[in-house]
């Protein structure tokens, strides 16, 4: 499992306990952190002159997260933009914390932004940086923030961006950490084990300049006290071709058009099957039913390609009824007599060799999607960016 984190405490926080069930049941388990935390507030009294002091105060928070790493059971933390964490044949870089400040709605971006910030980077440049560990350490899955971030912080949103960029273009499940564990579509409980919630507690208390613990309770600058979770919810989010909008995620409105518009595309190749169906013309002397075949392999292709594009069976249900219906009204004879699909070979084809096609194409499990095998362009983005 692969987890991407802004800065050093929040892999403890949100996911400490899962990272230590995960390495006791013998997993391998990567966390990456974007920044070291330069510019985060220092609580205790005693560490004087590190607030204000990005460098010496990353220093520290470098040291903390190691012992925080140990604690949980990590071997494999890696800083994004250094070496492990870099695209390859560029430099190692540092992207440092980006700040922030609290507005009437929570929290908002710093007045400033430092020209090595985390926000400040080029998206695509940040995305394959990543993209170059999914490709090393081939996880089954990448865990990071929603799209707010947890709270709004500015870092914590632009992890999740480039977390979900690179785990769609690298073909890698995305997970998101949910703030409410109680509706999550998995929830990882270790109440009920002491070893799980001892690491966590001894990784929180290791992150001394970010947190005080006071028995099952933890406190952040901010303030107010809050109790060690012991239970953390994840909810997977669906994989998209990277730039795109999943169908799911439009209005009913639009879905609704899609799924008409399907079933009349499929409408007309079924018109087009059911006149051509019949024709068989001689070739070398032999009388070849290149008809039927046609229009069998031209329904297969489309409700085929329905299932691979979109996701689901809902378009290629629309399209499927669509294709169906007028192959039987068209089977059926007219007042004059005649009829479009007459009972012989290649009608009984058609008309039940259709009913099979539809059938399998929408019973399959699940066909598999595109995937690309570079970081497409992103509005933010200098240009393509190959991991």
């Amino acid at each position: 499992m692969l987890f991407v984190h802004a800065h050093p405490d929040d892999e403890t926080i949100t996911t400490g306990g899962t990272i230590a069930t995960l390495v006791e049941s013998g997993s391998q388990v990567t966390v990456v952190t974007c920044t070291r935390g330069e510019l985060g507030e220092v609580i205790p009294a005693d560490l004087p002159g590190l607030q204000g002091d990005g460098p010496r105060l990353a220093e520290v928070r470098t040291d903390e997260l190691a012992v925080a790493m140990a604690a949980l059971g990590v071997v494999d933390h890696r800083f994004l933009g250094a070496i492990g964490a870099r695209w390859v044949e560029r430099e190692p870089r540092r992207y440092t914390d980006s700040g922030m400040r609290w507005g009437p709605d929570g929290a908002e971006p710093a007045e400033t932004l430092s020209e090595d910030a985390f926000c400040a980077a080029d998206f695509g440049e940040a995305a394959a940086d990543l993209a170059t560990v999914i490709d090393e350490v081939k996880p089954g899955a990448v865990i990071s923030y929603d799209s707010n971030g947890g709270y709004g912080h500015p870092d914590h949103k632009r992890a999740h961006a480039i977390a979900r960029h690179a785990a769609e273009v690298m073909g890698v499940p995305f997970w998101i950490i949910d703030s409410d564990a109680s509706g999550s579509t998995l929830r990882v409980d270790f109440s009920t084990v002491p070893t799980v919630l001892d690491r966590k507690t001894a990784a929180l208390a290791a992150h001394r300049t970010q947190i005080v613990i006071e028995g099952d309770q933890f406190s952040l600058s901010s303030g107010p006290s809050h109790a060690i979770a012991t239970v953390e919810g994840f909810t997977r989010l669906r994989t998209v071709a990277p730039d795109m909008v999943a169908l799911t995620d439009q209005r009913l409105s639009i879905r609704v058009f899609a799924g008409i518009l399907a079933a009349l595309v499929a409408a007309v190749f079924g018109g087009i099957t059911v006149v051509n169906h019949q024709f068989i013309p001689m070739i070398f002397g032999a009388a070849i039913p290149v008809g039927i075949v046609v229009s069998m392999l031209v329904m297969a292709c489309l409700l085929v390609g329905l299932r691979i594009v979109f996701p689901g069976r809902v378009m290629t249900g629309c399209a499927a009824v669509g294709l169906l219906l007028v192959i039987g009204l068209l089977s059926v004879r007219s007042t004059g007599g005649s009829v479009l699909v007459p009972a012989n070979t290649a009608g009984y084809t058609l008309t039940y060799g259709s009913l099979v096609i539809a059938g399998i194409v929408l019973a399959w499990p699940k066909f598999g999607t595109f995937s690309r095998d570079k970081l497409a362009k992103r509005p933010v983005s200098k240009g393509p960016i190959r991991p």
